[in-house]
Parts: C-alpha cells; sequence; structure tokens
C-alpha cells in the first residue's frame, strides 16, 4: 500500500491518519531501515518506502554528496554507493559535469565553492575531457553566488583545453551568459531563470 515514492500528505492520505501521526509512523519505518527521505529545505520531503530493509554498503554516492552540499536537492534515481573510497567534492563536479544531466549539473554548482584542491579538478576533468565545460560552470557559478577562487594556472590549463565537445547538455545553449560560451567555447544550458534557486 505505502510502497514507492510518497508525500506526508499522501502517505496520511492512504493510511487515513492525521500528518502529526503520519509523520510518527514514518520515522519508526525510517529508525527500522524500511524508509528513505529526500528532498525538504524549501522542496517537498519525499519519502521512499521499501517492504525490504535497506542495507547501505559502502560509502555515500554521487546523489549523496551532492544533496549534503548544495540548497538544490536531488532525488535519487536508484542508489548508488562507493565501495573502498569516497567520492570526493572534486570529482562528483566532474561526474555532474559529464553525466549531462540539467537537474544534477544546476545542483552541483553549489560545490564550486568547497573544492579543496583546484590542480585535482582540472586531473579529473581533463580524464573525462570536460575541462572546458568545467571551467564555463565555475566561472558561471562565480556570477551568481560565492565560490572559492581558481588559481589562474589551473584556469589557463582548463581554458586551454582542445578538441572536447561544445554541448555541455545536447541542443541547450544560454541566451544570458554569451560572453562565457565566448570565452570558453562552449554552450551553457542555463538562463538566469534556471539559476532563481540559488537567490532564494
Amino acid at each position: 500500500k505505502l510502497e514507492g515514492l510518497s508525500t506526508i500528505e499522501l502517505i496520511a492520505k492512504k493510511l487515513n491518519l492525521k500528518k502529526n501521526t503520519a509523520i510518527k509512523k514514518i520515522h519508526e519505518l525510517k529508525k527500522l531501515g524500511y524508509v528513505e527521505t529526500s528532498g525538504g529545505g524549501k522542496q517537498p520531503r519525499l519519502y521512499r518506502i521499501s517492504r525490504i530493509k535497506t542495507q547501505k554498503i559502502g560509502n555515500p554516492g554521487l546523489y549523496d554528496v551532492i544533496n549534503k552540499n548544495s540548497p538544490i536537492k536531488l532525488v535519487k534515481p536508484y542508489e548508488h554507493r562507493v565501495v573502498g573510497r569516497s567520492i570526493s567534492i572534486e570529482e562528483a563536479i566532474v561526474l555532474a559535469v559529464k553525466s549531462e544531466n540539467f537537474r544534477l549539473i544546476l545542483a552541483s554548482l553549489a560545490l564550486f565553492n568547497k573544492v579543496k584542491t583546484w590542480s585535482k579538478l582540472y586531473e579529473l576533468a581533463k580524464r573525462e575531457n570536460v575541462r572546458r565545460k568545467t571551467g564555463a560552470l565555475y566561472e558561471l557559478t562565480r556570477k551568481i553566488m560565492r565560490a572559492r577562487k581558481m588559481d589562474d594556472k589551473t584556469q589557463k590549463l582548463l581554458l586551454s583545453a582542445k578538441h572536447e565537445k561544445k554541448d555541455i547538455i545536447a541542443g541547450m545553449h544560454s541566451e544570458d551568459f554569451k560572453d562565457i560560451e565566448k570565452k570558453w567555447n562552449v554552450h551553457i544550458p542555463f538562463n538566469y531563470n534556471d539559476l532563481r534557486r540559488y537567490k532564494e
């Protein structure tokens, strides 16, 4: 009856309970390992309910790392865990850029303010062939929010990358950030309206 993704209002309606009682029931199920939550803040909180107790193996995956560090929360399409190592902020940014997923990239912009090692970001971007895309998204981020300053050497290395695709997301380009597109020779998939979530 409850299995799948629901809001607390939907759960309360299905069980014919008051909202506060439904919240208590969900917390009980969560303690037992049958519920995972996502969203919250200015987004609706979602509850993924399973008949099978979830046993998390390994370390947080890409969606967990982004949700922990970004005000824009993502609903996980699947459970992604990493065994034997941890995903760094730098790797999370590059994986998001490589994904070509609009919301994933949008949420990952906040991570630029938490980069610890710019040279590591460059090496990962080089490995995945997304150097100019990463540099362009960093510059975009600096226009809309606070972000740590990238050193000149890393910026020049990112900018000098050759033989990379122009589209960050196929078929999408910006009407508002033509200057960044021209400098980095990429197509930015966002306009100012898309980035308003960071101003709220």
